[in-house]
């Protein structure tokens, strides 16, 4: 790998490397409008490392300049180069992480929204529970964080994220039921009548959220009415919880990998994930990306990104690679998910 104590290094034998003034940045040459350039942007964000970059059309892939380090190739290249020089977060599959190669898109795309889905339960669940807790040891009503703002305005922002949440689930149940349920049923009728009925089955239950939390928007806080509602919500979420990671794990032990069998060329796996992307419209917009993104680790996350960008819908791929980066760079690169070592 190349270094910056003065000595250049060839990463590959598509990389070409030349003696470059040292700077204090990472400094990224490449076009605007390219897609590699998106993504080399973005993986450096999520490092955290100081990022300047220099609009030039007449690059066609994007050139990575570390003080004394100059690095062109394949986004691949680069991204291993990043990677290496700058450990954590990681965004290159170690040995043993759960993405094996070669894997069908698809197969991608259902698991890693799968995590993303489950993170955003977990995270409304725990702030449900503290919201409980909080009202259960403070009954005037007050936050017990002054920056939480007043409850009725802390109620509003969880029912604008469970409303994303749930656009998120409902597009995604639409996926499975449109696209990959129907090539499972071709090669085995009836397998996926289960997971149909689960669907089915946890509409009531994310309804009935969504109702609850309406009706502690309204309630006088601290009073009776609103701690029992508050406790009606958390046991909902709860249970809407329980539910879909056991039905995230038997769709991944039982389903997705039987589309690894399923002979998918090229063209054909780009036709498959523009077809997702279709179906999950709003998901895959301006609107939900970023909160579909904030669920993922930055590994995932690279990883979602490299799947959508099979698509053969370049404009799109391309509009959700620009909405992201410039959300990260509003915000210093920073995400709702935090690098921890020990997981």
């Amino acid at each position: 790998m190349g270094n910056c104590n003065g000595k250049t290094k060839k990463l590959s034998a598509e990389t070409s490397s030349i003696f470059v003034r040292s700077s204090p940045v990472v400094r990224v040459y490449g076009s605007e409008s390219s897609l590699s350039t998106y993504r080399v942007r973005i993986a450096l964000l999520y490092k955290t490392v100081a990022l300047q970059f220099v609009s030039s059309d007449t690059i066609d892939t994007p050139i990575l300049q570390c003080g004394t380090d100059t690095v062109s190739g394949s986004y691949e290249t680069l991204l291993r180069y990043i990677d290496e020089k700058f450990p954590n977060p990681p965004l290159v599959p170690r040995v043993g992480e759960w993405v094996r190669a070669p894997i069908p898109a698809i197969v991608v795309t259902a698991t890693l929204q799968h995590r993303s889905m489950a993170w955003h339960l977990d995270r409304l669940v725990m702030w449900v529970e503290d919201l409980a807790d909080r009202k259960r040891t403070r009954g005037d009503g007050r936050a017990v964080d002054p920056t939480m703002g007043s409850p009725r305005m802390e109620v509003k922002k969880l029912g604008r994220i469970y409303s994303q949440l749930l656009e998120l689930m409902l597009e995604h149940a639409q996926m499975e039921e449109r696209i990959v349920f129907p090539v499972l049923e071709r090669a085995d009728r009836g397998i996926c009548r289960a997971a149909n009925e689960e669907h089915a089955r946890d509409l009531p239950i994310m309804n009935g959220i969504k109702e609850d939390i309406k009706s502690i928007g309204v309630l006088e806080a601290g009073g009776p009415a609103y701690q029992e509602a508050i406790f009606t919500l958390s046991a909902r979420l709860k249970t809407l919880q329980e539910h879909s990671k056991d039905h995230f794990e038997e769709e991944e032990r039982e389903l997705l990998p039987l589309l690894e069998a399923v002979d998918m060329n090229k063209e054909r796996q780009e036709s498959v994930v523009a077809q997702c992307l279709e179906v999950m419209e709003g998901t895959h917009s301006s609107h939900l990306f970023q909160f579909l993104m904030d669920g993922l680790k930055p590994l995932e996350a690279m990883q979602y990104l490299d799947t959508i960008s099979r698509c053969s819908d370049r404009q799109r791929v391309s509009s959700l690679h620009r909405a992201l980066m410039a959300r990260m760079e509003g915000t210093a690169g920073s995400t709702n998910w935090e690098w921890d070592p020990q997981k």
